[in-house]
């Protein structure tokens, strides 16, 4: 058997743990996206963004730190962006300190949008997730920060993330 590195493979339960993880995130994105999308034109990464940028200091961030904020590729956060910008929700700007720098600033109508579509989210979120319980909520929680904050090495090649 090939070195994998890791001291043994997980158990049939941790497995099971793991495609259930990925299964209730799928579904409750997909609920979250459906709702902001019927009811407020807007895709889930889309509002991803305008939520991040509004809290941002300044409201604005580079692209990079955008993309690791809102969990994108630089490439797929460059995309996003552009459509943002024709509806003028956001904007870039040149950073002063460095002329090949960009920042996305979200807009007066981005922070207006943003905040009609929240009170989507927020139902969204109280629909499809808090069903659960206080004590598997607080769980749950602890689990996905601990994995978050780096309780799992990051993969062979890629940069760590913040």
């Amino acid at each position: 058997m090939a070195d994998t590195g890791l001291e043994r493979l997980p158990t049939r339960s941790e497995l099971l743990a793991y495609r259930c993880f990925l299964r209730a995130h799928a579904r409750v994105t997909r609920c979250l996206e459906g709702d902001l999308i019927a009811e407020q034109r807007l895709t889930l990464a889309a509002y991803d963004v305008l939520e991040a940028l509004a809290e941002a200091p300044g409201r604005r961030l580079r692209m990079t730190e955008l993309a690791d904020a809102v969990l994108l590729s630089r490439s797929g956060v460059t995309r996003l962006v552009d459509r943002l910008e024709r509806l003028e929700l956001v904007q870039r700007v040149r950073v002063d300190s460095d002329g090949r720098g960009v920042q996305a600033v979200i807009t007066e109508r981005g922070e207006r949008r943003l905040r009609t579509a929240a009170a989507t989210h927020r139902n969204g979120i109280a629909r499809y997730f808090l069903a659960a319980t206080a004590e598997e909520l607080e769980a749950l929680v602890r689990t996905c920060q601990r994995l978050a904050d780096g309780g799992v090495p990051s993969p062979p090649g890629s940069r760590a993330q913040a």
